[in-house]
C-alpha cells in the first residue's frame, strides 16, 4: 500500500510540475514561465556558440598534442558538416512531432560528443567525435529560436530574442579567453588542459537538459507525414562536398582534381534535392512552395549574402589583431569586446523599438548601412601601426549593425509563415546564414592568402629600398616566410624587420574588408523587397489552437483552396475569406504574405474593412479563373 501511495504521489507531483509549466487554456504562457523556459534554451545555445570559439582558439595546441597538425582542419570540418546538415532536419521533424524531444535529443548528443572529444587520442578520433558533437549542435540554435516563436507572440518576441544575441556576443568574447586559458595549462586535476575545453560542456549540458526537461511542456498535435528521406540524402550529397571544398579548397587548390570532383558531386546533389522536394511537396524537408512567400524568399537570400559578408568580416578582425598587433587569442577576444557590446546594444534597441512600433523592416536596412560603413572605414584606417583604440568605434558600429540584423530577419520569417511551419522556416534561415558564413569565410581567406605574397613582397621591397642596411635581414626573413599558413614567425622578428610584413598583411586585409563591404551592400538591395507585415498578437501555439491547426483550417489540407483564398483577399473589391475575427489578420498574412494582405489587414483593424463588397458586387473569387479553383468552390 505504501509503495502504491508513493508511486501515485510521485506521479501526481510530476503531473503538477507539468501543469505548472504548461500554458493556460488559450495557449498563453506567463512571463515567469517564458523566462524559466528561456533559461534552459539559453544554456543550450550558449553550449553551441561557446564551443565553436573555444575550439578554434585551442585547435593548434590540440593538434600538436595529438601529433596531427596537418589534420587539424578536419576536426572543424567534421563539426561544420554535421551541424549544417542537421539544422533543417531538426526544424522539419520538430514541426511534425514537437520541439521538446528533439531539443532534449540535441542537448544529449552534444554532451555525449563533448565527453568523447575529451577522450580522443588521435586527430582522426577527434574529428569523428566532433561530428557527433555537430549532430547535437545543429538543433541547439534553430530549435531555441523556434521554441520562442511557439510561446511568445511576434509583437513581444523581439524583447526576448535579444537575450539570444547577448549569449552569442558573450560566447564570442569568453570563447577565446577560456580556450586560451585551458589550452595553456599543461594539466588540471591530472587531466591535460585542453581536454577541459570539452569536459566543461558536460555539467552545463546536464544542467540545460534538466531545466528543459522540467519546464518545457508545449502542446503539440502530431501530424502524420511522409518523412523525406530522399531529400535528406540528397541534401547530404549536396552539402558535404561543398563544405569540404570550402574548408580545404585553399590547401588543395580551387581548380585541383579533388575540388572539381566536389563541385560535380555537389551539383548532382542539388539537382536530386530539388527533384525530391518537388516530389514530396508539403512533406518535403524544405517545401519549395515556401519560396513563393516573399518574406521567406527575401530573408533566405539576404541570409546567404549577409552571412558571407558579416562572418567574413568578423573573422578578419581577430586575424588582424593576432598577426599585426601580435595579440594572443585571449587578448584578441578581449579586444573584440566593443563589437560584442554593439551586438548586445543593437539587439536591445531593435527589440524594444519593434515591440513598441511593430515595425521591423527598417532595422535590417539600417544595420546593413552600419556594417558597410564600419567595414569601409576599417579598410582605410587599418595599418601596420594602427592603435586598437582607434578601431573600437568602428567595431561598436559593426556590432550595432549585426544586432539590428540577426533577430529582426528571423522575426519577419516567423511572422510570415504558418505557425505549423515555424520550425522549418526558422531552421532554413539559420541554415542559409550558416552556409553563407562558411562560403564567405572560405572565399575571404582565399583572397587574403592569394594577395599576401605580392603585398608582402612589395612592402619588403619598399622597406629595403628605404633602408639598405636592413635589406639582408629582410631578404632572409622573406625567404623563411614561404609558407604563409603559419604566421607566427612575424612575432619573432625585430620590429624594424617585422614592419613590412605587418604592412603587407594590413594591405591585404584592407582589400578583403572592402570586398566584404561590397558583399554586405548587396544585402541592402535584397532587403528592400522585404515586406512590412503587421505582427501577430498570438504565439505559434495560440494561433494553432485558435484555428491555424490542421483540424480547423481546411486550407491546410487543400493547397488549391488556400491559393484561391489568397487570390480573393488580394482582389481590390474582395471580401476576405470567412475566418474568425481573432485570427483574420494572422491567417491572411500566413496564406498570402503580400503587401495587399498587409494593407487590407490594417484597414480591417482601423476602418472595419473598407474593401468589403456590396451585395450586388462581385467578390474577389470572381476574378480568379475558374480552372484555378477547386471543384467544391467552383460548384459553389
Amino acid at each position: 500500500m505504501t509503495q502504491t501511495s508513493d508511486r501515485v504521489s510521485a506521479a501526481d507531483r510530476r503531473g503538477a510540475r507539468a501543469a505548472a509549466a504548461a500554458p493556460d487554456a488559450s495557449g498563453a504562457f506567463t512571463h515567469r514561465q517564458i523566462m524559466t523556459i528561456l533559461g534552459g534554451l539559453l544554456l543550450g545555445m550558449f553550449l553551441a556558440a561557446l564551443d565553436q570559439t573555444v575550439v578554434s582558439t585551442a585547435i593548434r595546441t590540440i593538434a600538436d598534442d595529438l601529433e596531427g597538425y596537418d589534420l587539424q582542419a578536419w576536426a572543424t570540418t567534421a563539426f561544420l558538416i554535421t551541424s549544417t546538415i542537421t539544422t533543417p532536419l531538426y526544424g522539419k521533424l520538430s514541426d511534425m512531432y514537437g520541439r521538446r524531444p528533439f531539443y532534449l535529443f540535441a542537448i544529449a548528443v552534444f554532451v555525449v560528443g563533448s565527453m568523447l572529444c575529451g577522450l580522443a587520442d588521435t586527430m582522426y578520433q577527434l574529428a569523428a567525435y566532433r561530428a557527433v558533437q555537430g549532430i547535437g549542435a545543429g538543433g541547439l540554435m534553430s530549435l531555441a529560436l523556434a521554441i520562442i516563436a511557439d510561446i511568445v507572440p511576434p509583437r513581444e518576441r523581439s524583447k526576448y530574442q535579444g537575450y539570444f544575441m547577448a549569449v552569442f556576443g558573450t560566447s564570442s568574447v569568453l570563447g577565446p579567453v577560456i580556450g586560451g586559458f585551458l589550452s595553456g595549462q599543461s594539466s588540471i586535476l591530472a587531466i591535460t588542459g585542453w581536454r577541459w575545453i570539452f569536459y566543461v560542456n558536460v555539467p552545463l549540458g546536464i544542467l540545460a537538459f534538466a531545466v528543459v526537461f522540467k519546464v518545457l511542456h508545449l502542446p503539440h498535435t502530431k501530424r502524420e507525414h511522409r518523412i523525406d528521406w530522399p531529400g535528406a540524402l540528397a541534401l547530404i550529397t549536396f552539402l558535404v562536398p561543398l563544405l569540404i571544398v570550402a574548408e580545404q579548397g585553399r590547401t588543395w587548390g580551387w581548380g585541383s582534381t579533388g575540388a572539381l570532383v566536389c563541385y560535380a558531386l555537389s551539383a548532382v546533389g542539388l539537382v536530386l534535392f530539388v527533384l525530391a522536394e518537388r516530389a514530396y511537396r508539403d512533406d518535403a524537408l524544405l517545401p519549395l512552395r515556401m519560396f513563393a512567400n516573399r518574406t521567406f524568399a527575401v530573408s533566405s537570400l539576404s541570409s546567404i549574402v549577409l552571412g558571407a559578408g558579416m562572418f567574413g568580416g568578423i573573422l578578419l578582425l581577430p586575424q588582424y589583431l593576432q598577426i599585426v598587433h601580435g595579440s594572443t587569442p585571449t587578448e584578441a577576444g578581449l579586444e573584440m569586446i566593443p563589437l560584442v557590446l554593439g551586438i548586445m546594444l543593437g539587439s536591445v534597441i531593435a527589440g524594444q523599438t519593434i515591440a513598441r512600433t511593430e515595425k521591423y523592416k527598417l532595422f535590417p536596412l539600417v544595420g546593413v548601412v552600419f556594417i558597410v560603413a564600419a567595414l569601409v572605414s576599417l579598410s582605410f584606417i587599418v595599418g601596420a601601426d594602427t592603435s586598437v583604440l582607434v578601431m573600437f568605434p568602428f567595431m561598436l558600429l559593426m556590432g550595432l549593425g549585426l544586432g539590428f540584423n540577426f533577430q529582426p530577419v528571423i522575426l519577419a520569417v516567423q511572422n510570415a509563415v504558418s505557425p505549423r511551419e515555424i520550425g522549418v522556416a526558422t531552421s532554413s534561415v539559420t541554415f542559409f546564414r550558416q552556409m553563407g558564413g562558411t562560403l564567405g569565410t572560405a572565399v575571404f581567406l582565399s583572397v587574403l592568402f592569394t594577395r599576401l605574397p605580392s603585398d608582402i613582397g612589395n612592402a619588403v621591397a619598399d622597406s629595403a629600398a628605404a633602408n639598405p642596411e636592413l635589406a639582408p635581414q629582410l631578404q632572409a626573413a622573406a625567404g623563411n616566410a614561404s609558407d604563409l599558413s603559419d604566421t607566427s614567425f612575424i612575432q619573432q622578428l625585430p620590429s624594424a624587420v617585422a614592419l613590412p610584413f605587418k604592412t603587407g598583411f594590413a594591405d591585404s586585409i584592407d582589400m578583403v574588408f572592402l570586398i566584404a563591404a561590397g558583399v554586405v551592400a548587396l544585402g541592402f538591395f535584397v532587403l528592400l523587397f522585404l515586406p512590412q507585415l503587421p505582427l501577430r498578437t498570438q504565439s505559434g501555439i495560440q494561433a494553432q489552437q485558435a484555428g491555424e491547426g490542421p483540424a480547423s483550417d481546411p486550407a491546410a489540407h487543400d493547397p488549391a483552396l488556400a491559393s484561391a483564398n489568397a487570390a480573393g483577399a488580394a482582389a481590390p473589391t474582395s471580401t476576405p475569406p470567412p475566418v474568425d475575427d481573432a485570427d483574420r489578420t494572422d491567417r491572411r498574412l500566413t496564406e498570402g504574405g503580400g503587401r495587399h494582405e498587409a494593407a487590407e489587414a490594417e484597414d480591417d483593424r482601423s476602418e472595419g474593412g473598407r474593401h468589403e463588397a456590396a451585395p450586388d458586387q462581385p467578390t474577389g473569387l470572381a476574378s480568379v479563373p475558374a480552372d484555378h479553383l477547386p471543384d467544391d468552390v467552383r460548384r459553389g
